[in-house]
């Protein structure tokens, strides 16, 4: 994989500071350590590093067409490369290489804007044409690969694959959002299309931009989007079933085409056994598989992954990671550049780092839960949803806002006794509802940390308007649907992709997810709800499906999900850091929050009745952010006077 920079002027007779793209594009080397290069030309400079996959030796970028009129940096692979080099060579189009990036150039060339939409997989990238005066930025329609830009106010533009290509520019101011802020301690990441900062975007998935010179500021255009609408006419299930494998393995083989070593992460949760079962099928040699267990039995999956690599007679590998793992989330603030809360994040690292040892791709699961419903939020959604219909917010409101306000919050209890949250969604819209069970930090809680200057600066804003933006617009009209469109668009490319993206260039590792092949999520979200979430049962389609390959132990087990024992390390041996955010951190006299609501919070989780541990995490996350790039230059005006 690799790494993209540019700097563009709406003029042509401004110079590109070469050392500055330079220096741009060497922030990123982690993205691709293999070759680098820049192109600069009148008003634009272009800067890449590569990461070789696809055609060892002549995949070299920047890369230009046969005039040197179309330049390209490219962060990508295209899984239909071989199908568009036909239809591309039938066209008249000779090729120089065998790399996908110069099938884009030749795409853009034949089809122009367009040209996008005739691309298969994951990519960003920065075309620049010579001839129109034209600079095209694109992102993948998932959002697997990621693309930050900000436009100064002399009309500038400046872009790179990450924010820390931009955050070392003097140029580009960097003041704290509060909104970005507010979106961050709702969901634990920041979601598209803004970034911590003000004047930094990231290019949301299935989007296009394009500056002309002579012309206005493009806006972004979205060139995907997929629609939720389920056939009139139903195929039988056993059909089905039998579909669900075609279409995933023939996504599994595409990905599979590199002229380095592949590999797979292996869980032992059923999307990834699902690949490993796949790959082993396509290939005729033992997969390379790589697991993290954990020393707290009921967060290791490692003996399930055990179960599938001896099944398909894999060549595996597993690293425990012990409590005192968690002294090296530090580095995880300079990986991802911004807050980022998913606590995941460190084991997900780790075995980036595992795989990397004997493989430069490594295949993932990511996605299956999304496209198959398999998260528990899904089916508490549709149940409340049920309960909207038949009661108007008229007579929910009162009634379950009021059980919502006086139920105990009981995190010590069975999880049958923790009805709050629900009573709490009741009382809500459809929006509200879903926002609370996706929410990292609850509103009440989450707004009673904030100073009155954060709460000034806010402006009655509230982070729910992100699901409010997209429900609204959502081509569905199932509960199941609406609340898989929305993550779609908010949680798979802000959190779970922009995960995997960081931690696995951090080690320069290509990371592929065949289940979010567009085609495949095209076809997926033509499947009825009730094949995905069925019996309060999901991903019912995509496991009986699988029945033939994994073990009804892999399959039908309790989910599990990749993640860290955090609330009991915050109380054990992270507690010291839990409780220096109550004292003089960077939280606190960043003049953001209130102390005395920090430090409550803080005693409240220590005291061992109340579970804050992902509230606490996340504000241990940004406290590690404001200490290591905020002054008080970055705050907001109010804040830092």
């Amino acid at each position: 994989m690799c790494g993209l920079v540019g700097i563009y002027h709406p003029t042509a007779s401004r110079p590109v500071d070469r050392a500055l793209v330079e220096a741009m594009n060497q922030r990123q080397f982690h993205r691709g350590p293999d070759d680098g290069g820049v192109f600069i030309g009148p008003g634009i400079g272009l800067g890449h590093r590569r990461l070789s996959i696809v055609d060892l030796g002549g995949g070299r970028q920047p890369m230009t067409n046969d005039g040197g009129g179309v330049v390209l940096v490219y962060n990508g692979e295209l899984y239909n490369n071989a199908e568009l080099v036909a239809e591309l060579k039938a066209a008249g189009h000779v090729f120089r290489t065998a790399s996908d990036t110069e099938t884009v150039i030749h795409a853009w060339e034949e089809w122009g804007e367009d040209s996008v939409r005739h691309l298969r997989g994951m990519f960003a990238y920065a075309l620049w044409d010579d001839r129109s005066q034209t600079l095209f930025l694109a992102r993948d329609r998932l959002g697997i690969k990621p693309l930050h830009y900000t436009c100064l106010a002399d009309g500038r533009v400046m872009f790179g694959s990450e924010l820390k290509s931009l955050t070392g520019v003097e140029d580009i101011p960097k003041v704290v959002d509060p909104l970005a802020i507010e979106d961050f301690l709702a969901y634990g990441y920041v979601p598209d299309p803004r970034s911590i900062f003000k004047d930094i975007l990231k290019l949301e998935a299935g989007h296009t931009l394009t500056f002309r010179r002579g012309e206005a500021p493009g806006r972004p255009h979205c060139y995907w989007d997929v629609s939720f609408t389920t056939p009139s006419r139903p195929a039988k299930t056993d059909d089905l079933c039998a579909e669900v494998i075609d279409r995933l393995d023939e996504a599994v083989r595409c990905h599979l085409v590199a002229d380095v070593p592949v590999g797979a992460f292996l869980s032992g949760g059923v999307d990834s056994s699902a690949m490993v079962a796949l790959m082993a099928g396509a290939t005729d040699r033992p997969v390379e598989t790589c697991s993290i267990a954990f020393s707290e039995a009921r967060f290791d999956e490692s003996a399930y992954a055990k179960t599938v690599a001896e099944r398909y007679g894999t060549h595996h590998r597993v690293h425990t990671l012990p409590a005192q793992a968690l002294s090296e989330v530090g580095p995880l603030t300079a990986i991802y550049d911004e807050p980022f809360a998913d606590s995941s994040a460190l084991p997900t690292l780790k075995v980036c780092q595992a795989a990397r040892e004997t493989v430069t791709v490594a295949l993932s699961g990511d996605g299956g839960d999304e496209l198959f419903a398999g998260y528990r939020r899904y089916r508490f959604h549709t149940a409340e949803e049920a309960v909207r219909r038949i009661l108007p917010q008229a007579a929910r409101g009162p009634l379950f806002g009021a059980l919502g306000r006086v139920y105990p919050k009981l995190d010590w209890a069975p999880q049958v006794l923790r009805a709050k949250s629900t009573f709490q969604a009741l009382g809500r819209d459809r929006v509200e509802g879903y926002f609370n069970a996706v929410s990292v930090i609850p509103d009440g809680l989450r707004r009673g940390l904030y100073s009155k200057t954060m709460r000034a600066e806010l402006a009655g804003y509230g982070a729910s308007e992100v699901l409010r933006r997209h429900m609204t617009r959502a081509p569905a009209d199932h509960p199941l649907s609406i609340a898989q469109y929305v993550d779609l668009k908010t949680w798979l490319p802000g959190d779970i992709l922009t995960k995997v993206d960081r931690a696995s260039m951090a080690t320069s590792l290509e990371v592929r997810v065949p289940m979010l092949d567009h085609r495949f999520v095209e076809w997926t979200a033509g499947l009825s709800p009730d094949l995905k979430l069925s019996g309060g049962t999901g991903k019912y389609l995509l496991k009986r499906a699988l029945r033939p390959l994994l073990p009804d132990e892999v399959l039908y087990r309790r989910k599990m999900g990749f993640s860290i024992p955090l609330t009991d390390w915050l109380r054990g041996p992270w507690s010291g850091r839990t409780r220096a955010l109550a004292g003089r951190s960077a939280l606190v006299t960043s003049g953001l929050f209130d102390g005395a609501a920090v430090a409550k919070l803080v005693e409240q989780h220590l005291g061992g009745n109340w579970d804050h541990g992902a509230a606490l995490y996340a504000l241990i996350v940004l406290d590690d952010f404001l200490t290591a790039h905020v002054g008080a230059a970055c705050l907001p005006a109010r804040m830092s006077a």
